[in-house]
């Protein structure tokens, strides 16, 4: 059986994704090292504890630097919105470059962080290149050779704040056909440490969602209902108009593929595995909104 894990690197750290997980492997007690372009940015926006070391993932020194100092690395890695196809993008050459590094380095163990809706490719004519991209990155880990977790989360509740949120609006699009089981990033980053706890030489594929599904729409109104920070209210744009926009804007056209799938992905419940082996959620979306 491998040796117990105790530095643990994360990639995409300062997100508000990698956050949580940063604050939960502290909390769990592990040595946390975190590779960062902006190390200024960094330091305000990470907790006292974490190891800064600045790098790139499109460098191949950088990675192997990063690596040297590590036993397992999570790894946070997105399409930016403003992102083209064609360009490079971390979660495409960047993660190839990084697990051929991880493979020759021995690196002990791998966490990454994937989706559920991106399953709604291929669906009712649904195709979109970010999707692929994420699929392909699941098969690229999962035949690296290095032990892994891959978690696949549900809709966060961060996006309300962090996505949505637009001066005193909360923006929906379209119609919300299926319900979604929102999830806390701090529930799931202490799902991520507590792999970290528990694993060794396993392979494992966990499902990651919360402990109510609520569609777009009637999630927003708990949200506001609940958030007494400044009062808020909904506001509605028809797809359409997304879909307008997207053809001069890489963000709209990014948004208006994230909702369409959103929107139709007949997300069910699948994470009775993770609650066994990782814990069960604890926040609702009422206790998260409350909060602020």
């Amino acid at each position: 059986m491998a040796d117990k894990i105790k530095k643990i690197g994360i990639i995409g750290s300062t997100g508000m994704l990698g956050k949580p997980v940063v604050n939960a492997l502290l909390a769990t007690g592990f040595e946390v090292y975190a590779m960062v372009r902006d190390i200024i940015k960094a330091k305000i926006e990470l907790p006292i504890g974490v190891q800064l070391i600045v790098g790139d993932m499109g460098n191949p020194l950088d990675i192997e630097n990063f690596i040297n100092n590590v036993e397992a690395v999570h790894l946070n890695l997105s399409i930016k919105h403003e992102e083209w196809q064609g360009e490079f993008h971390t979660e495409e050459q960047g993660l190839k470059l990084f697990l051929e590094i991880a493979k020759r380095k021995n690196i002990k163990r791998i966490s990454y962080l994937s989706s559920l809706v991106m399953n709604y490719q291929g669906t009712n004519g649904f195709d979109w290149w970010v999707f692929k991209i994420k699929l392909d990155a699941v098969r690229q880990v999962q035949n690296s050779g290095i032990p892994y977790a891959i978690f696949y989360p549900s809709t966060f509740m961060e996006s309300f704040l962090n996505v949505q949120k637009m001066g005193n609006k909360i923006q929906l699009a379209g119609t919300s056909h299926f319900k979604m089981y929102y999830i806390a990033g701090e529930d799931y980053g202490r799902q991520v440490a507590n792999s970290y706890k528990i694993l060794r030489e396993e392979n494992r594929d966990y499902p990651v969602q919360g402990l109510q599904a609520h569609n777009a729409d009637d999630a927003a109104k708990i949200f506001i209902r609940y958030y007494k920070k400044e009062r808020l209210k909904t506001q509605k744009m028809p797809l359409f108009i997304l879909r307008f926009f997207a053809k001069f804007s890489p963000k709209f056209y990014y948004a208006s593929k994230i909702v369409e799938a959103l929107n139709n992905y007949p997300e069910k419940f699948q994470s009775e595995f993770t609650w066994k082996e990782l814990g069960k959620p604890i926040l609702t979306l009422e206790e998260y909104a409350a909060r602020f």
